[in-house]
């Protein structure tokens, strides 16, 4: 009987040790994996393709503003971000939350681009597209997430006024709502915040607010409309005393400077306007 179960072990073990008649399903599987590593976005010739591709996005805008096709180039933007939906639907409202500020600051390029007539003007805003899209979208850390959040923010409200200034107040207040929540569920994605949702609602019902009240006595300081100012002004304001109280930096002398400072401009802002035959 030992005799048997040893002549059964050493048979097991010689088996085990004789290469499998599959080896070349293996080698397929191997080369597969090294094609799908090479396509992948990170690394290997996809990276260089889609390095080119994010290059050319501004290019082509430009172009196609110069051809009067300002739809054509907003549909592009939305095109651009397709492989927000190449995963199962559940994960399409997150996939649009993260990537939300980079479409409002895409759509506001295209927006002011087609809205200014000089050739040179419109090159600028493909450069500060391009410095976006390679330079400052890529970071992810808080700093520049924080960053990426106002600079979204900034250009979603002075984008909506400087074209659609003359809109109804509901749609100036629904797209105010969306671009400073968006933006404030941005900002709050660097930070470990159990209450980011909540806080980035009451942010855009905020917004949504100083909007509504302030679109019937229209106010601009040259290209920059006061709802825009004011609500800029407040809310870097809060985000500077968030990021320093979450890095530990902040003391009751800064917090102080910081009150009297967003206190002042307010004050100079709602006094020193001319409020006389703004009613819309």
């Amino acid at each position: 009987m030992q005799l048997m179960q040893r002549n059964q072990d050493q048979a097991f073990q010689a088996f085990a040790e004789v290469p499998t008649h599959n080896s070349r399903t293996k080698k397929s599987i191997e080369k597969l994996s090294k094609v799908v590593y090479k396509i992948k976005p990170k690394g290997g010739f996809a990276h260089a393709v889609h390095v080119v591709l994010t290059v050319a996005l501004p290019l082509v805008l430009y172009v196609l503003i110069r051809l009067d096709f300002a739809q054509l180039a907003a549909i592009l933007i939305l095109l651009s971000k397709w492989r927000m939906f190449s995963v199962k639907s559940r994960h399409w409202p997150a996939n649009i939350r993260a990537n939300a500020v980079d479409i409002i600051v895409g759509l506001s390029v295209v927006l002011f681009m087609n809205k200014t007539g000089s050739q040179g003007m419109q090159f600028i805003w493909v450069l500060l597209y391009s410095i976006w899209l390679i330079v400052i979208k890529p970071k992810s850390d808080v700093l520049w997430v924080s960053a990426q959040a106002m600079i979204g923010q900034a250009m979603g409200l002075m984008a909506l006024f400087a074209v659609f200034g003359n809109a109804s107040s509901t749609v100036l207040v629904l797209v105010s709502t969306l671009v400073c929540y968006f933006a404030a569920r941005h900002f709050f994605s660097a930070f470990d915040e159990s209450l980011g949702r909540t806080t980035a609602y009451v942010w855009a019902y905020f917004a949504s607010s100083v909007v509504w009240l302030l679109s019937h006595w229209l106010i601009y300081y040259g290209v920059i409309a006061q709802p825009v100012l004011i609500i800029s002004v407040v809310g870097y304001a809060l985000a500077g005393l968030y990021y320093l109280r979450h890095t530990d930096k902040l003391s009751a002398n800064v917090q102080r400077q910081f009150v009297v400072v967003l206190s002042a401009i307010l004050i100079i802002l709602i006094v020193f306007s001319d409020w006389g035959d703004k009613t819309i």
